[in-house]
This record gives C-alpha cells, sequence and structure tokens, in this order.
C-alpha cells in the first residue's frame, strides 16, 4: 500500500466509542481502523480514538489511541446494538456519562438502535434522529417527543448527530473523516477501503412491514381486503363497508391501528410489491406499473421516487437479478 506520510502532529479531534452490553463491537473496532486508514492518507494529521466501557457503576476509558494526551472529546458515539430494542436494557450510568461530555461541548452521536441510548439522555426531546428503519416505529412509540426521520441515513443536528442502519458507521465515520480531515481524504479513505462515500437516504432499503397485531379486527378485515385487492381501484367507501364502520371512525381506527392513511397504506403496498418485480423480474417497469394497480406509468414512477428515493429503473439497476449476476 502507498500511502502519504504518516501523521505526527496533535490529533486534531479526539472520538469517543461508548461500549455498552451487547453493542457491536465490529462497529467499535471498525471505526477505530476507518479513522486510523483516514489519518495515514492525510497529511501530518490525525484523529485520536478511544474506547469508553459502561458499567452499572461508571463509564471508563479502556483504549486510546494517543493514550499520553488528556482527553478532549469533540464526539462521543454510541454504536449498534446486537439485541433488538426491545431486549435492550436501560443505561442510565451511560446516559448520565453522554450527558456530561454534551455539557462540556461534546457533539454526541448513534449508530442504528445506539439511538435508543442516546435517546435516554433527553437531550434528543424536541429534536429530529434517525435510526434503523425497521426500529423506526418503535422508537417513536419509547420517544415519542423525538421527531423520527427514519428515511435519513445520516441526520447531522449540528451538537448530535444519528446514522440509521447497522452498517452506517462507515457513513457516519467518513462523514467525520470529511469534517476533521477534508474530502479528499474522505474519498481516499473510501476508495482504499472499497465502500461508497456517506449516502443520504435509508429510502432503497427500508421494506415494507405492514402491522397486523394492533387488535383492531374491524381494520385487519380492511387490511386483508387491501392485500388481496391491490391492484383493483379501491375507495375508501368500499373499505369502510368491508370494515363495517362510518367512513369517519374508519379512517380515525385505519391511522391509528397502521401507522397510514388508507391511500398511503395502498401506496405502500403496490409500491412494495413493484420493488419485488423489480429485483426478481426483467419485465418492463411499464408492464409492472400495470401489474401493480397504476394505469398511468408516469403516476407510478413519481410514487416510487416518492416512496424509495430513486427511480424503478435506477433500483433495478442496484437491486435486481442482472445487478446480483454481474
Amino acid at each position: 500500500m502507498t500511502t502519504r506520510s504518516k501523521p505526527n502532529g496533535a490529533p486534531v479531534a479526539e472520538i469517543g466509542l461508548l461500549i455498552y452490553p451487547d453493542c457491536q463491537l465490529s462497529a467499535i473496532y471498525g471505526m477505530t481502523d476507518l479513522f486510523r486508514i483516514a489519518g495515514e492518507w492525510a497529511d501530518r494529521r490525525a484523529i485520536r480514538v478511544s474506547h469508553w466501557q459502561a458499567s452499572d457503576e461508571a463509564v471508563t476509558c479502556t483504549w486510546d489511541s494517543h493514550p499520553d494526551l488528556p482527553h478532549r472529546l469533540s464526539h462521543a458515539i454510541a454504536p449498534p446494538s446486537l439485541v433488538m430494542p426491545e431486549r435492550m436494557q436501560p443505561f442510565p450510568v451511560a446516559a448520565a456519562w453522554l450527558r456530561g461530555q454534551h455539557a462540556e461541548g461534546t457533539v454526541l452521536g448513534s449508530v442504528c438502535a445506539g439511538a435508543f441510548v442516546l435517546a435516554e439522555t433527553g437531550l434528543m426531546n424536541g429534536r429530529r434522529a434517525t435510526t434503523h428503519w425497521a426500529f423506526a416505529e418503535q422508537f417513536a412509540r419509547r420517544f415519542p417527543d423525538i421527531d423520527v426521520a427514519d428515511d435519513r441515513m445520516v441526520l447531522d443536528d449540528g451538537d448530535i448527530v444519528t446514522a440509521g442502519g447497522i452498517l452506517a458507521w462507515t457513513d457516519l465515520g467518513l462523514t467525520l473523516v470529511e469534517r476533521f480531515l477534508g474530502p479528499a481524504t474522505m474519498l481516499a479513505t473510501a476508495r482504499f477501503l472499497l465502500i461508497d462515500p456517506p449516502r443520504s437516504s435509508q429510502r432503497p432499503f427500508a421494506a415494507f412491514i405492514p402491522r397486523f397485531d394492533h387488535g383492531d379486527e374491524a381494520i385487519r378485515r380492511a387490511q386483508h381486503h387491501f392485500h388481496a385487492h391491490f391492484t383493483e381501484a379501491l375507495q375508501q367507501a368500499d373499505l369502510h363497508a368491508v370494515a363495517g364502520l362510518t367512513e369517519r371512525t374508519f379512517l380515525r381506527r385505519f391511522t391509528a391501528a397502521t401507522g397510514h392513511r388508507p391511500n398511503a397504506y395502498i401506496q405502500q403496498v403496490r409500491i412494495a410489491k413493484a420493488r419485488e418485480s423489480l429485483e426478481r423480474t426483467l419485465d418492463p417497469v411499464d408492464r409492472i406499473a400495470w401489474d401493480v394497480g397504476y394505469s398511468d406509468p408516469a403516476a407510478f414512477r413519481k410514487i416510487f421516487q416518492k416512496l424509495v428515493g430513486t427511480a424503478p429503473a435506477t433500483y433495478r439497476k442496484r437491486f435486481g437479478i442482472a445487478a446480483a449476476d454481474g
């Protein structure tokens, strides 16, 4: 490997990585390596990395790339969890440590379910944050004062920065490399690691997962009707008749049970089917649009772009069988 001269000046920043029970250690070590590699490509500059272990009593430093210097964290980051959010323990000691760091001017960050740890600080109330798209609904229920932007891959809110997917530590890491070492070093690091530069959206990866366990039998009947007849021109009057409810009551209960208004729900169902066809077949896009219930291909493309964040042809190129074969 040919690199620039190794960094030997004072670190331009110190990034503290929080180790809590059941966190993803590969993210801890992966970010550590990413920042070290970035330093190899920088001109006499380095990012200092320290590891901080959370216990029931305290948070202590267990590893430091520059152990002879006093600590001054620019960022403190909670990595992803390896367990699902409902099994994550409360972390009051870690939350208190994060609050203390924030009070001293440290920017707080999280990746994926690490947002649940960060949210315990209370510092994100009234703010926007992102987490893994599959955890967004549970995150919103547990922390209703936080505005969940689950379509974002990295959301930088100044003193708090959150990243979405479980491997979004690469996006967050490269974002910080660009901030401290510049875009040229960020791109050199990404090229060396064979990873994409920071991505902006989770939407191409997110799947529509309908809820049927909400306990509202009337709404469940309407959902089943949706899924059985999604290619048809469904009218809301037909649906509240299936549910046996008045239109106003149906709309209120459907939205409360599913998290979507009826028209938005049917769009999600149709676009999910379209994504499956784009991934698994070579059928023309216009044919797929017709098969999932859109008589106007232009309207289909517009809705697909809105919900998925990319055009159908681009989505197929990235996720389709031809891409996999190539």
